[in-house]
């Protein structure tokens, strides 16, 4: 009988975008199970608590198959071994991107040398968003739709939107 092969795709997802919605979708086509990862950063400020973060995803998910969310506060990788997973997917969006998760790869590796990480290059439509760049946008009241998931479009902009407050 087959392992079943589990991915963790980890982020801050601050707050998800359909961005990292591609990325999840194309995870969960390569692999048999998807643990979308909250981590928390503490160099970050976020603007979401991480129970908001998670509950956001869940919404954000409803209907993929073999996915699921968690948070988690430690090394990646810890999370990784305890859970059975053989990949780390990241997306990238730019030349950037690639220096930095490159580094990553390589300590992850080092680290706990069963994992693998996958890169996915990010999707045309989605090569100059981010998290910040919705943040930013919904404060000055600008409209986000076409960057974050329809079911959790109206909790970001509640959120974030400080021309209404």
């Amino acid at each position: 009988m087959q392992q079943e092969r589990i991915a963790v795709v980890p982020g801050s997802f601050d707050p998800i975008t359909k961005g990292h919605m591609d990325i999840i979708r194309r995870a969960q086509t390569l692999f048999d199970k998807v643990i979308v990862l909250v981590v928390i950063n503490a160099l970050k400020n976020p603007c979401f608590s991480v129970q908001e973060r998670v509950e956001l995803i869940r919404d954000s998910i409803q209907g993929i198959d073999g996915v699921e969310v968690d948070s988690y506060d430690g090394l990646l990788v810890d999370y990784v071994r305890d859970a059975g997973a053989c990949a780390i997917v990241k997306g990238l969006r730019a030349v950037s991107d690639f220096e930095y998760e490159f580094q990553m790869a390589l300590i992850n590796k080092e680290l706990y040398n069963k994992v693998e990480t996958v890169f996915l290059t990010t999707s045309a439509e989605n090569q100059y968003l981010s998290s910040n760049v919705v943040k930013q946008i919904a404060s000055f009241g600008g409209d986000i739709h076409q960057f974050v998931p329809e079911e959790v479009h109206d909790r970001i902009v509640h959120r974030l939107d400080k021309t209404r407050q």
